[in-house]
């Protein structure tokens, strides 16, 4: 479509690609397969967002949960880079047997050589917060194996280099609690982890709209991954195509340099040679 032509034309350039686990990929942008209204606005929602990476709950495809039916084959894996989620799991063993479990469905998708997971253990089901302890166990255990760990966390600058020390690919840190739409609540801590971080850093759940995806990348975060605000806008493909704008948007004034922030007014028209003067 005109529309997604459009996105991926907008200032991408092949020395700016995103790398994780030695793969290079163009858009910045993950999305996930989860609580859209039909299959067709899923699909219609990646075409126009242009990302090359989902997010797919591993559990939910294999019990084909509603709104999960029929997943798989509605998604081009030639096009689309598979990334298993271990979504549902509140244990640290519970999380490396799914994530097994993803690697198998990879294959299955076709992608023999992906060993992507986005690793989550939570054990809290009301806040859907996740055990730092259990994420860095499984962590630690599934790159021995072989796995290229994104882990999700906490805004937490310890932790993320702990991670990232253990050979995570990369660190996703919480803007806010996930599907609340709350945008970035933890800036100052997210910016700490930007600054300290070797691997790409993707924030990863809590943004609601596009400001808040370009504020993100402004502050130089490598990738950002959103679900629930584009499935759950009144129309999911005009969203996730704002949503990709945003993120280009960001990246782009990132690298640009802001203007800095002064305590006073400074004109943008010279001073001298005033009428009058």
């Amino acid at each position: 479509m005109a529309e997604t032509a459009a996105v991926t034309a907008f200032n991408r350039t092949p020395n700016d690609a995103l790398v994780i686990g030695g793969r290079s990929f163009r858009s910045r942008l993950m999305t996930g397969t989860g609580k859209y209204p039909s299959i067709q606005a899923m699909q219609a929602s990646l075409a126009s967002s242009d990302c090359e990476i989902v997010t797919v709950a591993v559990r939910r495809v294999q019990s084909q949960a509603a709104g999960h039916e029929g997943l798989m084959e509605a998604i081009d894996w030639q096009r689309i880079w598979m990334l298993p989620n271990t979504a549902g799991c509140a244990t640290a063993d519970e999380a490396i047997r799914v994530a097994r479990l993803g690697r198998e469905l990879a294959k299955l998708a076709g992608q023999e050589d992906n060993t992507f997971v986005k690793l989550e253990v939570i054990p809290d089901s009301k806040h859907l917060l996740p055990d730092p302890i259990g994420t860095l166990e499984a962590a630690e255990k599934l790159v021995k194996e072989g796995f290229t760990v994104l882990p999700y966390i906490n805004a937490d600058p310890l932790l993320a280099k702990r991670l990232e020390e253990a050979g995570c690919a990369t660190v996703m840190p919480l803007g806010s609690p996930i599907g609340s739409g709350q945008g970035i609540r933890n800036a100052a801590n997210i910016a700490l982890i930007i600054e300290n971080a070797s691997v790409p850093v993707v924030v990863d759940a809590g943004l609601g709209v596009p400001s808040e995806a370009a504020q993100a990348m402004e502050m130089g975060a490598d990738a950002l991954l959103i679900n629930s605000a584009i499935a759950m806008a009144g129309d999911p493909p005009a969203m996730a195509m704002a949503m990709a704008m945003a993120c280009e948007a960001g990246r782009t004034a990132f690298h640009a340099g802001r203007l800095p922030i002064r305590s006073a007014a400074n004109p943008s028209s010279p001073t001298g040679g005033r009428v009058g003067t």
